[in-house]
């Protein structure tokens, strides 16, 4: 991926989109043949997207799938979508994930403690997961911003999960009535900028478009500055873009070959 986006190509937007993408399936009714359709398309003709995006059980089988050395990186979820599991379960569930061969952690953070003034539940939760989430992994945490609604408590979220160790802040779970938002990426990466710039941002849910990536790479030029986008500080949660991407890169209709991804 070249370093700088040119944001009125839209070609140059698609191929910044496909390889910043973690391509999803995290639906309730998620199975293994659908897992490993996804680990399949994850690899394109245009190259690979950043990482797939599964449920902890499908871990392994995407992990022989993929082979040890592949491009794609491994993503899972953790005390996904709720928020309210023990700490210890938590634990366990990343060990396992690790285990298994996850090469990243998307953490739900305890947003509904958060949200009645628990600030030392997230502080806890994300401190036992970075533990169990060793390097090179990564941790990327979900602050749920379209519940906690608030400005203020969108920035404190990100504060204090940049404070303990996140590698990644990522807004929704994709679950929810209100997932990632304009709004909320401004206040996020403002968060990452007065912490040093070297975390990343995952805006997840409702991304469906090159139009819709070109409006967060826009953003992230503006706060972060021009260059700054990147895998390793920039991730797409979709599971619709794939198909707008690949449309954008080969000058057809999104409702050509390729619809449903």
């Amino acid at each position: 991926m070249a370093d700088m986006i040119d944001l009125d190509d839209p070609k140059s937007v698609a191929a910044a989109a496909l390889a910043c993408l973690d391509l999803t399936e995290l639906g309730d009714a998620a199975t293994e043949a659908a897992t490993l359709d996804l680990v399949a398309r994850s690899s394109t003709e245009h190259g690979p997207t950043a990482a797939v995006c599964i449920w902890p059980r499908f871990v392994a089988v995407a992990r022989t799938s993929l082979g040890a050395e592949a491009p794609v990186r491994i993503a899972t979820v953790v005390n996904f979508p709720s928020g309210d599991l023990p700490v210890a379960q938590v634990v366990d569930e990343t060990s396992q994930a690790i285990a298994d061969g996850a090469d990243e952690i998307d953490l739900v953070i305890p947003y509904k403690a958060f949200i009645q003034g628990d600030e030392q539940a997230v502080r806890d939760m994300i401190r036992a997961v970075r533990v169990a989430t060793p390097l090179p992994a990564r941790l990327k945490t979900i602050l749920e911003t379209g519940e906690l609604k608030d400005p203020e408590l969108i920035a404190r979220a990100s504060d204090i999960a940049l404070d303990e160790g996140a590698d990644f802040i990522k807004t929704s779970t994709g679950k929810v009535v209100v997932n990632a938002t304009l709004e909320a990426a401004r206040i996020m990466l403002e968060a990452i900028g007065r912490a040093g710039g070297k975390a990343g941002f995952k805006p997840a849910g409702g991304i469906r478009t090159v139009a819709d990536a070109r409006a967060y790479f826009a953003l992230c030029d503006e706060i972060m500055g021009p260059g700054w986008v990147s895998p390793a500080t920039f991730r797409f949660g979709a599971s619709g873009l794939l198909g707008d991407i690949l449309a954008t890169l080969e000058d057809r209709s999104p409702g050509a070959e390729g619809e449903g991804y």
